[in-house]
């Protein structure tokens, strides 16, 4: 070992020593005041672990996808149980590069065109069904169930034409829609399957990880979702050819598959010749589609590997969380709408949706503000009704019967938190505050029969 390696470790376990240092003073985590502290819905959670492996990969300066990200991938596709995974740098753009690639010209006649239809919900996220509008395709909406907040596969046949190329939809909040439904009427047809995984990875159906049915699945590693990165995602699939399309849309449209800082993985680098290029031009340089830059920095996937480790207990306190929530407020279910796992399904919730009641004495809005007058934050399932939002009025699209439903939880359900950093004393208070307000409009709990 010479001097000057030896100088570099001494110096890192410095800094090491010093960053951990920095944690306990900057970055513990404040008493719980009830009334005082912030309960947020949502939020990282993380340790000097997170910090420690963040700044020595930062010491390297590799900032582009390297060896952390190579290894990410390699970690998350043996989780999700696929062959592939693709990092990307958020949630959106998993979906929109899923989306993309089944427009790529490497499916021939199976390729998704402007004017094909797309089977999906309002209820949920914008970047569902962004890119099935981005690119010239029609979404086709189907109601949500009001107890799990996913599709409504009872009427999925029926949303089906000879125009029908894909089916898009979400898990939503950690709670698996009804997976069997959706791959029998995919198989039937013939169609593609998008499964947006971003709120629920760790979910399962039937023992097998969610991520891991669709032809294409995302997934989401922004600071509320079950593990972070900071800004990050990721793409999904066992397809080689759909894997080949997502790298290149990924990586500029390249045809060049090689990583960064590497050449001539292909051996050939000199000797193709695509389009109207002439033969030997540099294939680092050759583009087969049209396509964006959406990596994201090793530094990120150095993060997203210590959240790996804690991704277990992260799952655990959802569900420990959630069923706390559920258990309690079922005294109250005379005026609230309680939410359901689906089926065979055992989620790693991402947030409790629950409902005021029609008929009940009190409005959403009212426990909503009381709730954050309280200091515990709430959200909404996201944009409710897309198809009420400003941004989608006028767009081409179907609706499949009504949305009833879509409406009722655009208009009556609220979310409250079950993420790792919420606490027992956390999730006592929000019990507590919760019968508050219903012992405050005279509503009594009523005890289980």
């Amino acid at each position: 070992m010479t001097t000057q390696t030896r100088t570099q470790e001494v110096i890192r376990a410095e800094i090491t020593q010093l960053v951990e240092e920095l944690y306990q003073v900057e970055h513990l985590p404040a008493p719980f005041v009830a009334g005082t502290t912030s309960v947020p819905y949502a939020g990282r959670v993380y340790d000097q672990d997170e910090i420690v492996a963040l700044v020595d990969s930062s010491l390297d300066f590799w900032l582009t996808l390297g060896k952390h990200g190579k290894e990410l991938e390699k970690q998350l596709a043996a989780l999700v149980g696929t062959r592939y995974c693709l990092l990307v740098n958020s949630g959106s753009s998993a979906n929109l590069l899923a989306f993309a690639a089944l427009t790529s010209p490497l499916l021939g006649d199976r390729r998704i065109k402007p004017g094909d239809e797309v089977v999906t919900v309002a209820a949920g996220f914008p970047t569902t069904i962004n890119p099935i509008i981005q690119y010239g395709c029609v979404p086709v909406f189907l109601d949500v169930d009001l107890k799990t907040a996913n599709i409504d596969v009872s009427r999925l046949e029926e949303a089906i034409t000879p125009k029908t190329k894909a089916i898009m939809v979400a898990h939503t909040l950690g709670n698996p829609y009804d997976i069997a439904a959706i791959k029998a009427v995919v198989e039937k047809y013939g169609l593609w399957w998008v499964e947006d995984n971003c709120d629920s990875l760790g979910s399962t159906f039937e023992g097998k990880n969610t991520g891991g049915f669709g032809h294409l699945a995302t997934q989401s590693f922004y600071p509320p979702h079950h593990l972070t990165m900071g800004e990050g995602g990721a793409v999904f699939t066992n397809d080689p050819l759909l894997k080949r399309a997502v790298e290149s849309l990924r990586d500029w449209g390249r045809d060049c598959w090689c990583p960064s800082g590497k050449d001539n993985t292909c051996c050939k680098r000199f000797g193709w010749q695509l389009g109207s290029l002439p033969e030997g031009y540099d294939h680092k340089y050759t583009y087969s589609h049209i396509g964006y830059n959406l990596k994201p920095l090793d530094l990120q996937a150095a993060i997203g590997l210590e959240q790996m480790k804690k991704l277990p207990a992260f799952t655990e306190a959802r569900k420990r969380n959630w069923q706390t929530l559920r258990q309690a407020l079922s005294q109250y279910e005379a005026v609230l709408d309680l939410p359901e796992a689906t089926p065979g399904t055992d989620p790693s919730w991402f947030g409790f949706l629950f409902g005021v009641k029609q008929g009940a004495s009190f409005k959403r809005l009212e426990l909503v503000r009381y709730l954050e007058d309280a200091k515990i934050q709430t959200r909404m399932l996201f944009g409710g009704n897309l198809l009420r939002q400003p941004a989608y009025q006028g767009i081409q699209h179907r609706v499949v019967g009504d949305l009833t439903n879509t409406d009722r939880i655009m208009t009556d359900f609220l979310i409250v938190g079950v993420y790792p950093g919420i606490d027992g004393p956390r999730m006592d208070y929000i019990i507590r505050v919760i019968a508050d307000f219903m012992a405050s409009r005279g509503i009594s709990p009523e005890l289980p029969a």
